[in-house]
């Protein structure tokens, strides 16, 4: 039982509290952001042609990137300096976006280099929206939504199983949850869960025998049976693979897992608002064998079993996952001030890693001249708009 039972200060009625008002720790967890001091994925590189916008957000800021014709990649803050309107709502004019009201043009790094309207005898004014540096890696378009001079000092993470002369069968898999992303993390991490997914049987008796906190990164692992559904059984070759236990880490703010050494994941989470994350997994296989034998399946074969593994197993059982974490979050803005009996101890360390993280990121803001325009953001959730049109 943790110590919320106990507790005798009520939270604040209504809505669930923001971060500045929470007083208990589940309360702090459930408003806490993710630290924007990092590199996020914002889409995969495919949903982003020549010459179109994206609009996305990051703890309730929002952000468009758009490529320019020849390729180039580029991120803003999503509003025209003039009346704020929406620049993913405009059109790319070469490596230029033009802001569709008055044509005030931008270019990659926020500068307004043209305007298409009379100046009214005045110089062209000095005018910029803040920019964001942009990458791609892992066929994922990442965005540094932090402090610009810090993105050298992080890095994306490597997996160097997805390149070389003997590549790994991948599996990419992304959805948008309504749910706080601390409740994704708990989700991917907690194996004690293994009741959701009893027709899938991903995992089954998890006895947790590790967790520990170092430095930045939760590491943990169990004892369980990994793979008794209808995938993993037929193409695992267990005498090969170690399927009786799972390392685990949450490597802030991402999260990846270790079977065997030859089945891997990542989760890599953005967080677009304080009730809605987008998640992007990365699965991969080291090899894979031919059902009912011993010989192991041609690797030209083995990205055409994992999409169908993707489709028959693993997204219907994440969007069980995803069912689970959107109740969640419906369970805790509705009963916010309800005390909870949590059992899992490593789910304490992922909490209190969150909550670590973002009050660092505060006390690195405050500290700033200006406030960070994500941190006065607060994660709120504002009403989609149309994502903006393709130029």
């Amino acid at each position: 039982m943790t110590s919320e039972t106990r507790r005798t200060r009520p939270e604040p009625s209504g809505q669930p509290p923001t971060f500045a008002e929470a007083r208990s720790k589940r309360a702090k967890v459930r408003s806490a952001g993710m630290d924007p001091d990092y590199w996020y994925p914002v889409a995969y590189e495919h949903e982003l042609a020549p010459g179109t916008t994206l609009a996305t957000r990051f703890w309730g800021h929002p952000l468009v990137v758009y490529r320019g014709a020849d390729a180039s990649l580029h991120a803003l803050e999503d509003r025209c300096a003039h009346r704020q309107l929406k620049l993913s709502g405009g059109e790319v004019n070469g490596c230029h976006l033009t802001c569709t009201y008055h044509g005030w043009t931008y270019d990659g790094a926020g500068k307004v280099v043209h305007y298409a309207h009379d100046l009214f005898g005045r110089a062209q004014p000095e005018v910029k929206v803040p920019s964001y540096p942009v990458t791609t890696r892992h066929k994922l378009i990442w965005v540094f939504p932090g402090d610009p001079q810090l993105a050298g000092t992080r890095s994306i993470p490597d997996i160097p199983e997805l390149s070389g002369a003997r590549p790994w069968a991948r599996l990419d898999v992304s959805y948008t949850w309504q749910a706080h992303h601390s409740m994704v993390i708990d989700n991917v991490s907690d194996f004690t869960h293994a009741y959701l997914h009893r027709r899938f049987r991903p995992f089954w008796d998890a006895k947790l025998t590790r967790h520990e906190l170092v430095g930045d990164r939760v590491e943990l692992s169990y004892d369980t049976f990994i793979g008794g559904g209808r995938f993993t059984s037929r193409f695992v070759d267990r005498r090969k693979v170690d399927t009786t236990s799972i390392e685990l880490a949450f490597d802030y703010p991402y999260q990846r897992s270790d079977t065997g050494g030859s089945i891997k994941h990542w989760c890599f989470v953005l967080p677009l608002d304080r009730r809605t994350s987008r998640v992007f997994f990365i699965f991969y296989f080291d090899e894979l064998k031919i059902p009912g034998t011993r010989w192991t399946l041609p690797r030209r074969l083995m990205p055409a079993v994992m999409r169908a593994a993707g489709a028959l197993a693993v997204k219907p059982l994440l969007r069980e996952d995803g069912e689970a974490v959107e109740a969640e979050q419906l369970g805790y803005e509705t009963h916010h001030t309800a005390p909870i009996v949590e059992l899992n101890p490593a789910v304490g360390l992922f909490q209190d890693l969150t909550v670590r993280k973002w009050e660092e990121y505060l006390d690195r803001d405050r500290a700033r001249p200006h406030r960070s325009s994500i941190a006065a953001a607060d994660g709120r959730v504002v009403p989609e708009a149309p994502a903006g049109r393709t130029g």
